[in-house]
């Protein structure tokens, strides 16, 4: 039998370890996923660390794609600059743990994110939007996420919803539930698919236990702190992946400071999809049509961003290649 630690660096390495060795009785398996880093929106914008999607893992549930940045001195790394981007076939989320951005959309919505506050865009047939933190903003910090949406709602209209989600102690953690259900809090947030979001900050060497739905995978991203999740530990900036199965999720804070952590899931999304910049589809005929709509400024399909002080984020060069859909590997 592998040794927890064992596990973790096989991952560490691209191996999957959930198809790896025996776990103890009663223990859900742990994968770990280790960041990328990448820049955001071109190579002199603001890194990010990306764990989602790649090769190991495209989606948790129907989440499919996990930025997490900061925290960044806005004053040396220049902050957020995002200029008007389209989307295709999925749903952002935006969150933060510091900091504000500003985000306008061609729905007209003209929105503040803050920390504790979820913003959620759906961009199905099209949308475009930018966003930009504010000049009150010193440091940044937070995640943005992405949500396939299904193929019977991957053309749906756009829309855009703001919740905040109340912050709730629950033995020895402070939770807060922006998308689906946790520990008896429900999220009013409407989506595609079931969908489980959620900010949990553990408290100094505490140990929380949840109840959670064993339909569900999920996905637990540490922000700070080291965390054991059932017998894996996960450091800063790293991803836990739990397959379906398991009814409760063990978390133990092993540090001396709170440690704050974002858990995801969702029922295994079975469906195959192409990913490739901003748009989601599936076919490269999609991703192709989708980057021409773009580049020919189709008011009809992705509107325009009003009183934004700057030009449109131009697409990036297609692949020459075939962009080939994607889906999880079989986990065994």
């Amino acid at each position: 039998m592998n040794s927890p630690e064992g596990d973790v660096d096989a991952l560490r390495r691209g191996v999957d370890p959930l198809a790896e060795g025996d776990r103890p009785a009663g223990s859900p398996r742990v994968g770990v996923l280790s960041a990328r880093e990448v820049p955001l929106g071109g190579p002199r914008a603001m890194r990010v660390r990306r764990t989602l999607p790649q090769r190991a893992r495209t989606l948790i549930g129907a989440w499919c794609f996990a930025d997490h940045y900061g925290p960044l001195e806005v004053a040396t790394s220049g902050g957020m600059v995002m200029s008007p981007h389209p989307h295709t076939g999925l749903q952002t989320v935006s969150w933060l743990f510091g900091g504000e951005i500003e985000h306008r959309d061609t729905l007209g919505t003209h929105a503040l994110i803050r920390p504790g506050e979820m913003n959620l865009m759906t961009g199905g047939h099209g949308i475009a939007h930018s966003e930009v933190s504010t000049p009150r903003t010193t440091v940044l910090h937070g995640v943005q996420l992405w949500v396939a949406l299904p193929e019977e709602h991957r053309h749906t209209a756009r829309d855009f919803q703001h919740h905040v989600p109340a912050a709730v102690q629950v033995d020895g953690a402070e939770v807060r539930v922006f998308l689906g259900s946790l520990a008896g809090l429900t999220s009013p947030v409407r989506t595609f698919t079931p969908l489980l979001g959620a900010e949990i900050v553990v408290e100094p060497r505490a140990t929380l236990t949840l109840g959670v739905d064993a339909a569900f995978e999920h996905g637990l991203l540490v922000d700070s702190g080291d965390v054991r999740l059932s017998d894996t530990v996960l450091r800063p900036a790293e991803l836990g992946y739990v397959p379906r199965g398991a009814e409760t999720l063990t978390m133990v804070n092993e540090t001396d400071a709170p440690a704050r952590t974002i858990l995801l899931g969702g029922p295994p999304f079975e469906e195959e999809i192409v990913m490739w910049w901003n748009f989601i589809g599936r076919s490269h005929e999609d991703i192709v049509k989708a980057r021409e709509d773009w580049e020919a400024a189709s008011t009809d399909r992705f509107g325009v961003v009003e009183d934004f002080p700057g030009g449109r984020l131009p697409a990036p060069t297609l692949p020459n290649a075939v962009i080939r859909p994607r889906r999880n590997p079989p986990t065994r």
